[in-house]
């Protein structure tokens, strides 16, 4: 099985914490939409012997397209590869973008998963990060869209500055008062060139701190974990039957192709990434053209990719899987490496299968830096 990512490069307004590739120019979008056409016409070929089980709109703000214009994307993917019959289809969405009308359209399309970028029921969180939506739409939104759709995941930042554990708590309550079945949690991160970044570094905001985060983190973990959350993903977590096929698809290493400026593609041997400049990316189609970069992997890139994605989820890191892929050398490695953090309590081995303990969950990408080879 196969998925295809689709990126939708449009914002209403940029988001202080936020690097992803976007324009909050609506200008290109009727270009954009017939480049991103094309290239999934172009791109068939690539997945000529594949079976797509889901499709993913992310971006960018998705939700800023006409129902028709993402129904007419959806029927472009059809008409080029063999799709299964049950696709999960997701759409990322922002509240203020999901009216009554507008969840009405998508529930009549064939979208059947909401990925609603909530952030934060409080409003003054929402002002700092400059979301373009208000607490209230958030509600109201998750109002409607639960009495439409069953399978809704909601995104929540933590590790905002000043936010106290009760408040970081109330926001976890509020969103499990909607009984939606999945819940992907970021700590918010400084990244470079944002906005938040360039206030931070002014005085105008405190760094952030990493102990609030991690505090933050163990509090969302056992307060989802008590209502039945699964947390199949280090940030992901989701009730049975809920988890997202599209993400896992990626942590388990299935291929997928990116469709779309900046859109990543991965095949099992490649890696390529399309251009992040709309212009170019439009200008280069046009010609027939494909403007990505592709990077071959090495057998060390492999390892690497397969021991980040691999501690990051429940199904960790197969011991057996790295000697009959990668060698007796790479066995070998691995079990050395990972000596202190089992001393530590930090990995855990079962069944042969490496796995992070609740204790190092939030230390998972450094755990996973350690066990990585350079050569």
């Amino acid at each position: 099985m196969s998925g295809i990512y689709i990126h939708i490069p449009f914002c209403k307004q940029a988001c202080n914490y936020c690097d992803f590739h976007f324009s909050t120019s609506l200008g290109k979008k009727e270009a954009m939409l017939s480049a991103i056409g094309k290239e999934l016409e172009q791109r068939k070929v690539e997945f000529k012997d594949a079976i797509v089980e889901t499709i993913y709109f992310g971006g960018g703000t998705p939700s800023v397209l006409d129902t028709s214009e993402i129904n007419k994307l959806i029927e472009t993917v059809y008409d080029n590869f063999k799709v299964v019959e049950n696709p999960e289809i997701t759409l990322e969405a922002n509240p203020d973008d999901l009216t009554s009308e507008k969840l009405q359209q998508l529930h009549a399309s064939d979208i059947n998963r909401l990925s609603i970028g909530v952030q934060s029921f409080f409003e003054d969180d929402l002002k700092l990060m400059n979301r373009a939506h208000s607490s209230e739409q958030a509600h109201q939104s998750l109002k409607e869209a639960t009495a439409l759709f069953d399978n809704i995941s909601i995104d929540l930042i933590y590790g905002m500055p000043n936010m106290v554990k009760e408040r970081w708590l109330q926001n976890i309550e509020t969103a499990l008062s909607f009984n939606i079945p999945h819940i992907s949690s970021y700590a918010l991160t400084v990244e470079p060139k944002t906005a938040l970044a360039s206030f931070i570094k002014k005085g105008q905001l405190a760094p952030l701190d990493e102990a609030l985060a991690q505090e933050h983190f163990f509090i969302l973990k056992e307060r989802l974990e008590e209502e039945g959350f699964i947390g199949y993903e280090v940030s992901n977590f989701g009730k049975l039957n809920y988890f997202s096929k599209n993400n896992t698809a990626y942590w388990l290493g299935k291929k997928y192709l990116g469709i779309g400026p900046s859109a990543h593609s991965y095949n099992g041997e490649n890696r390529s990434w399309n251009i992040a400049n709309n212009p170019k990316y439009i200008q280069a189609i046009e010609k027939g053209e494909l403007p990505a970069e592709v990077e071959k992997l090495t057998t060390v890139d492999r390892y690497n990719e397969y021991v980040m994605t691999g501690l990051r989820t429940i199904w960790g890191v197969s011991l057996n899987r790295v000697a009959s892929e990668f060698g007796e050398e790479y066995y070998e490695y691995i079990i050395q490496q990972s000596k202190k953090h089992i001393e530590e309590g930090l990995l855990v081995v079962t069944q042969n299968v490496l796995l992070v303990t609740p204790k190092g969950n939030f230390l998972t990408d450094g755990i996973a830096s350690d066990l990585f080879r350079i050569t």
